[in-house]
C-alpha cells in the first residue's frame, strides 16, 4: 500500500513547504508516500465558483485510479481524534491492496463528481484552514498516526 497526498495548487509558503517536506520524509519511513500538486487553474476570473470546482474535479479525478481509496479532507467529513485516525489507518493498512489517496481541494472545495467518487471524508478540525496550511497539518497527523500504530514515543496522552 502507498499513500498519496493530492493537492490543488502549489505550496508557495516557505514554512508550509518545509514542514510538509519534513513530515513527508518521516512518513516515508513507514510507507511509500508522495505529494502530488495539481496546478491551479489559470484565467478563472470569468468562471463561476461551480465552474471552477467542476474543472478542478476533472483534474483531481484524472489522478485517481479505480482501485484507489479516495479520502477527501473536507470540513463536512468525519472528525476523529489522533488515536481514532491511527486506528482507522491501521484498519485500512491491514486490508491491504488499495492505495490511499488523500485530497486537499482548492479554495472553493470539491466539485460534485469528486464527492460522488469519494470513499471517505475526513475533517481535521471544526476550524477552517487555508488549503496550503492544511497540507502540513495533515502530514503531521499522518506521521503521528504511524507513531501511534508503532507504539513510538511521539504522541502523548
Amino acid at each position: 500500500m502507498k499513500i498519496t497526498l493530492l493537492t490543488v495548487g502549489k505550496t508557495d509558503i516557505k514554512w508550509v513547504k518545509e514542514g510538509l517536506e519534513m513530515y513527508s520524509g518521516r512518513i516515508s519511513r513507514y510507507v511509500p508516500f508522495s505529494v502530488t500538486e495539481i496546478p491551479e487553474l489559470k484565467n478563472v476570473s470569468a468562471l463561476s465558483v461551480e465552474q471552477i470546482k467542476k474543472k478542478e474535479a476533472e483534474l483531481i479525478l484524472r489522478h485517481i485510479r479505480q482501485q484507489d481509496e479516495l479520502v477527501l479532507l473536507d470540513e463536512r467529513g468525519q472528525r476523529r481524534t489522533s488515536l481514532a485516525f491511527a486506528s482507522w489507518l491501521e484498519d485500512r493498512m491491514s486490508r491491504g491492496g488499495r492505495d490511499l489517496v488523500f485530497v486537499v481541494g482548492g479554495a472553493y472545495g470539491f466539485g460534485t463528481q469528486v464527492y460522488e467518487r469519494a470513499d471517505a471524508l475526513i475533517s481535521l478540525s471544526e476550524m477552517t484552514f487555508s488549503h496550503q496550511i492544511v497540507r502540513t497539518i495533515f502530514a503531521e497527523q499522518l506521521y503521528r498516526a504511524f507513531t501511534i500504530i508503532r507504539g513510538e514515543p511521539y504522541h502523548h496522552q
